[in-house]
């Protein structure tokens, strides 16, 4: 894992924030997908949840995912935001974090949105990059 400082939680935390999930299947076909569930916790993991999609397949056949996260739009080349490189750590379809993650789900966006998870997955930051990164 790497250091995550407070800007780090700031953005991804955000209320209102736009969070990209790109993700691929084994054979390296791309997915991206808007989540509006993910949350950075105090111990640095990446936790969101996720429905019957593609997103949740090619994470179960490929661990290594990237968030895009910006704080508003419509997103120019001076929009705060970052890119988080990411590991999985494990996905639950039952037990705590799965748990957890519908509540908030419920709380925040209502039932019927909760009723469409499946699965709550966990991700340690292996890598953050500015939004715009000049250097490669």
């Amino acid at each position: 894992m790497v250091e995550i400082g407070k800007e780090v939680f700031e953005i991804v935390n955000k209320p209102g924030r736009i969070g990209i999930l790109s993700t691929a299947d084994k054979e390296g076909q791309p997915n991206a997908a808007y989540f509006g569930s993910l949350r950075l916790t105090e111990e640095g993991s990446i936790v969101l949840g996720l429905g019957s999609n593609r997103s949740l397949k090619n994470l179960e056949e490929n661990p290594l995912a990237v968030l895009f996260c910006v704080t508003k739009s419509p997103v120019g080349f001076q929009t705060p935001g970052l890119r988080l490189y990411l590991k999985l750590k494990e996905i639950q379809k039952s037990g705590s974090l799965y748990e957890n993650i519908k509540a908030a789900i419920t709380e925040h966006a209502g039932a019927d949105a909760a009723k469409t998870i499946v699965a709550a997955a966990s991700f340690d930051v292996t890598e953050i990059r500015k939004l715009v990164d000049w250097q490669g």
